[in-house]
C-alpha cells in the first residue's frame, strides 16, 4: 500500500484526546477540525516553568535527493518511547509545497510511521506558511508604496525580496513596476521560496508575540542613500505583520497513527535557513514530556550544525542525545554509485561511503560534544551482507547501530533504539558550539568549514569581503552564521559527494539577516528559489470521484 492509503485505513483518535495525554485542556487548544489544533499562549506560558524533559535530536549523513527518512525515524522512534512506557512528544517541521509537488514529496513520514492527517498536513495544513508568505509581501508593497509616495527615508537600494511557497525557477528574476505609473520606479527584484524567507526564520526564533514583533521591526529591507540600513519599523510596519502570523505563531497539535502527540510548527529551509522548527514548539514539549523527539533539515553539517550553533544557542537548550539516519543507498550514493544503481548490492561503494556518515558522527560527537546514535532506516532491498558490513565498520569506531524498520512495522520497529536513547540519555553531557559569538565573521566561517565540513580553508570573493566589512561596522558582527551549502556534499560543490580531494569553501555572498538574528553566507551555486524536476510530483497527485486525494508520498 502507498503511504496515503495506510494512513487513511487507521482510526485517528479526537485531537482533545490527544492532548489529554499530555495535560492540555481543551480551553487551550483551538480546533481546525476534529484532528489539528493550535495550542493557545496560555497553555505555553502554564507549563513554562515545569522542568524540562530530555531531548533527542534526528539528523543524517549527507542524502541522496529524495531523502534518507529522517521524519520516519523520528516518528517510530517516539512512538517505541511511548511503547517502552516513557511519555514522547514529537516536536517536527511543516511541509513546503515545493518540495510536496517537486521531487522530494511530503515530510509526514512514511509506512506505518507518519503524523496524520497526512494530505491536511502536506497541504495547507493550518495556513501558517500562507500566513507568512503574506507576511512577507505584504512588507514588500509597503516598501514600494513608500517609494512610490515620495521615498522619505531616501531608500536606494531594496534588498527585501517577494516569496511563495512553490518550486518556481522563472521568479529568480523579476522585473516590476511596469505598468507605467506616473511616480512609479521599476526595478529588478526575486522571489525566495516561503521557506527561506526572513519572516520564517523570525517566526522559529521568536518566543512570544511580544518577541516577535520586536524581531519584525528589526528586518533590514535595503539602504539609503548613505547606505545606512532602514528598517521595517521605519515603515512602521511591524504591527501589520505581527498581526498576520497572531496564530501562525501558536504550535500545532497532531497525532502519529499510532496516536502519539505530535507538535508541528512552521519549517525554514536547512540548506539556505536554519532548518529546525520553533523555538516555542521544542520548548513547549520539552515541558510536557518525558522525551521530545526533533529533527533537523537535511545532512549533520546543515540542520544539526544549525540547531546547535543557532537554535540552542537562542533557546538555551541542548540535546542530550543525537541519531544520525543512515540508509545503504546514501552509502553507496556517497561511495561513487550513480543514484539509478544506488538498489543494487556494492560492498565496496557501501565501505567507500562511510567516510561520509563518519565524518557526520564525529562532528556530532567530538565537536559537539552529544553522544550519537546510527540509526539504520532499513529498506527491503538491504542485504544482510551489507548490514552486517555496516555494523562492523561502526562497531570498529566504538559506535553503536540500531536497525530501524519503522516503515514496516511503526513503533515496534524502532524498540530497540528507543532503549538505547533511554539508556544513553542517563548521562550528562556538556555540549559545545563550533565557533563563539565573539570571533570575527570570517574566523566564524573558517571553524565550520574545517571543522564541520573539513575544508582547507576558505575562499571569500571581494563583494563578499566588503559586506562583511559593513555588517561588522554596523554592529552586528557578533550574530551567529548560517551557511547556505549543497546539503550533498561536505564541500560547496554538489556533485563532489566522495569529498576524495581537498577543497575549499567559496563565499559568494554574505547576508544580513538582523531580525532573525543571524548572518547569511551564501557559497557555492546555492539558490533561494528552487525549480522544479523534470517529471514532478505534481503530475501524479490529483484527487479521485469520492473527492479522496491520491499521489502524494
Amino acid at each position: 500500500m502507498t503511504d496515503i492509503e495506510i494512513a487513511k485505513n487507521v482510526e485517528l483518535e479526537k485531537i482533545q484526546c490527544i492532548a489529554k495525554k499530555i495535560g492540555i485542556d481543551e480551553e487551550n487548544l483551538e480546533l481546525y477540525g476534529k484532528y489539528k489544533a493550535k495550542i493557545s499562549e496560555q497553555e505555553y506560558e502554564k507549563v513554562i516553568q515545569k522542568k524540562d524533559g530530555k531531548l533527542v535530536l534526528v539528523t543524517a549523513m549527507s542524502p541522496t535527493p529524495l531523502g534518507e527518512g529522517k521524519t520516519t525515524v523520528s516518528i517510530s522512534i517516539a512512538d517505541a518511547l511511548n511503547k517502552i512506557g516513557k511519555k514522547a512528544i514529537l516536536a517536527l517541521r511543516e511541509p513546503s509545497l515545493g518540495p510536496v509537488f517537486g521531487i522530494k514529496g511530503g515530510a509526514t513520514g512514511g509506512g506505518r510511521a507518519q503524523v496524520a492527517p497526512m494530505e491536511d498536513i502536506n497541504l495547507h495544513f493550518t495556513g501558517d506558511i500562507h500566513a507568512i508568505t503574506s507576511a512577507n509581501n505584504l512588507l514588500s508593497a509597503i516598501i514600494d508604496n513608500h517609494i512610490f509616495h515620495g521615498n522619505s527615508l531616501q531608500i536606494e537600494k531594496v534588498t527585501w525580496k517577494r516569496c511563495i511557497d512553490l518550486n518556481d525557477r522563472q521568479l529568480r528574476k523579476v522585473e516590476t513596476g511596469l505598468s507605467g505609473e506616473k511616480n512609479l520606479v521599476s526595478r529588478f527584484d526575486s522571489f525566495d521560496i516561503t521557506v527561506a524567507s526572513e519572516i520564517m526564520a523570525i517566526l522559529c526564533l521568536s518566543e512570544n508575540l511580544k518577541d516577535l514583533r520586536k524581531n519584525l521591526g528589526n528586518i533590514i529591507i535595503g539602504y539609503n542613500k548613505d547606505k545606512k540600513p532602514v528598517y521595517a519599523r521605519d515603515l512602521k510596519a511591524e504591527g501589520s505583520l505581527t498581526v498576520l502570523l497572531k496564530d501562525a505563531i501558536k504550535p500545532n497539535l497532531v497525532q502519529t497513527l499510532e496516536h502519539t502527540p505530535c507538535l508541528i510548527h512552521v519549517r525554514p529551509f536547512a540548506n539556505i535557513a536554519h532548518g529546525c522548527n520553533s523555538i516555542i514548539a521544542t520548548k513547549l514539549a520539552m515541558k510536557l514530556a518525558e522525551f521530545t523527539v526533533t529533527e533537523a533539515g537535511f545532512g549533520a553539517d546543515l540542520g544539526a550544525e544549525k540547531f546547535l550553533d543557532i537554535k540552542c544557542r537562542k533557546a538555551k537548550i541542548k540535546p542530550d542525545v543525537c541519531v544520525c539516519v543512515a540508509t545503504i543507498k546514501a552509502l553507496k550514493y556517497h561511495g561513487g554509485v550513480e543514484k539509478e544503481n544506488i538498489l543494487e548490492p556494492n560492498i565496496e561503494a557501501l565501505k567507500a561511503g562511510f567516510k561520509n556518515l563518519e565524518k557526520h558522527i564525529s562532528n556530532l560527537r567530538d565537536v559537539f560534544g552529544v553522544d550519537t546514535i546510527v540509526a539504520l532506516n532499513k529498506y527491503s532491498q538491504d542485504t544482510k551482507e551489507e548490514i552486517e558490513c555496516l555494523k562492523t565498520m561502526l562497531e570498529s569506531k566504538g559506535i553503536e547501530l540500531s536497525v530501524v524498520e519503522g516503515w514496516e512495522k511503526g513503533g515496534d520497529g524502532a524498540i530497540d533504539i528507543a532503549r538505547k536513547i533511554e539508556k544513553l540519555s542517563s548521562k550528562q553531557t556538556q555540549m559545545n558550539f563550533a565557533y563563539e559569538l565573539e570571533n570575527s565573521i570570517e574566523d566564524k566561517i573558517r571553524k565550520v568549514a574545517t571543522k564541520i565540513y573539513g575544508a582547507e580553508d576558505i575562499e571569500i570573493t571581494e563583494e563578499a569581503s566588503s559586506k562583511i566589512k559593513d555588517i561588522e561596522n554596523l554592529g552586528f558582527g557578533k550574530l551567529p552564521i548560517c551557511i547556505a551549502k549543497t546539503q550533498y556534499s561536505f564541500s560547496d560543490n554538489p556533485k563532489n559527494l566522495q569529498n576524495a580531494e581537498k577543497f575549499n569553501i567559496h563565499v559568494k555572498d554574505v547576508q544580513l539577516k538582523a531580525g532573525a538574528g543571524f548572518i547569511v553566507v551564501i557559497t557555492g551555486k546555492i539558490m533561494t528559489m528552487p525549480g522544479l524536476p523534470k517529471v514532478p510530483a505534481a503530475e501524479s497527485i490529483d484527487i479521485d470521484e469520492n473527492n479522496e486525494i491520491t499521489g502524494i508520498f
